[in-house]
């Protein structure tokens, strides 16, 4: 990112969470990054630790004003003479309980859906209606850089607080793909591709990297974690597709070199030993010749692997060099992996940390 105090103090996602979980009560988060970053993620994962909250989404892109609050005319009598307010359904406020409500591409907003949610962020009432105390508002826009219209008037940027969340790099986002079911294919370019991550901020030139979103240029399909997760999808059914077929439909979801450059990486997955030889003859199947392929071989270990192999799978990684083995012990380390307990728990495994110590002191790889 570009060196400047926001950039140095730009959060992932975790903070961002536990920042709207601690404040998100009294004070409504802004939360401005790169698009296809997973900022609309934080719904799923604070409604996972929030609950007793009930989640609640709201589109600003495809909202105007008429679309925010409704008059009640037919309660407008000679008794009553006034009007009363109806509001969207999807901000949630007609709950009685606490709410978890995402504000979803504020920036991108018109002005007066703008203006007509500040009061809501703000003082936590919109119309009629008062939130419960315990109720959540968080909102997400796009980098104003992007150019791609996420702009805030300053009456409205000082009514809220604007945190900035990072692009994952190539290896934090390959431990969350790891447990997300991510083609192993894919993990292994990104592992060997660290600049499909980068940010378009450390660009002055935007041919120096062809394959991320850059304003100073028009590219009909580029690299995000969003887009990435798009062709893992597309990979898993290559078996039922020709290369041109999968080929067309990466380069409308990665662009033109991004899907050039994967499906050469594709062809390594020929080298890959099958899971079953791996199981059933540890000692002789197949070891890759490349580092990328073993590289391939651990990620899908890593996703795929079972208490009833671990055994198999130490004898078959002892084959491997030690940079892979590291590599396997790093992922099962991870914080988040899923799979951390059963592994870890196996005899096999502990044995060999014993004996390998050293790698969990080195820096990750």
């Amino acid at each position: 990112m570009a060196n400047s105090a926001t950039a140095m103090y730009a959060l992932n996602l975790d903070q961002v969470g536990n920042l709207i979980k601690a404040t998100g009560h009294k004070r409504t988060t802004l939360v401005q990054g790169h698009m296809g970053t997973g900022k609309s993620s934080l719904l799923k994962a604070l409604s996972a630790a929030l609950p007793n909250h009930t989640p609640c989404y709201f589109d600003c892109t495809t909202k105007d004003l008429g679309d925010i609050t409704l008059p009640r005319i037919a309660e407008a009598t000679a008794d009553a003479p006034y009007v009363s307010y109806a509001t969207n359904e999807e901000l949630g406020v007609h709950n009685r309980g606490p709410i978890l409500l995402m504000v979803d591409e504020y920036g991108k907003a018109n002005p007066s859906v703008k203006n007509a949610l500040l009061r809501l962020m703000l003082e936590r009432k919109i119309g009629s209606y008062t939130l419960h105390p315990d109720s959540i508002i968080f909102a997400t826009t796009n980098l104003g850089a992007e150019g791609i219209g996420d702009l805030l008037p300053p009456h409205a940027r000082n009514r809220i607080t604007v945190v900035t969340v990072k692009k994952p790099d190539n290896m934090g986002w390959i431990e969350w793909a790891i447990n997300n079911g991510v083609d192993h294919t894919l993990l292994g370019w990104c592992k060997d591709n660290p600049q499909l991550f980068h940010s378009f901020e450390d660009y002055t030139n935007p041919d120096d990297n062809p394959y991320i979103f850059h304003p100073k240029q028009q590219r009909a399909a580029f690299v995000t974690p969003r887009s990435l997760e798009a062709a893992s999808d597309i990979l898993k059914e290559r078996e039922v597709m020709d290369d041109q077929t999968v080929t067309a439909a990466l380069m409308g979801t990665i662009g033109e070199r991004g899907a050039m450059d994967l499906m050469a990486f594709v062809k390594l997955a020929d080298q890959l030993p099958s899971l079953d030889s791996i199981k059933k003859s540890p000692d002789t199947a197949k070891v890759p010749t490349s580092a990328a392929a073993v590289c391939m071989v651990v990620y899908r270990t890593l996703a795929t692997i079972e208490k009833d192999w671990v055994d198999a799978w130490m004898t078959y990684m002892n084959r491997l060099d030690k940079e892979a083995q590291g590599l396997f012990a790093n992922g099962v380390r991870a914080p988040k992996y899923g799979r951390q307990a059963m592994v870890m728990t196996n005899r096999a495994f502990t044995s060999w940390a014993m004996s390998n110590g050293y790698l969990f002191a080195s820096d990750r790889k």
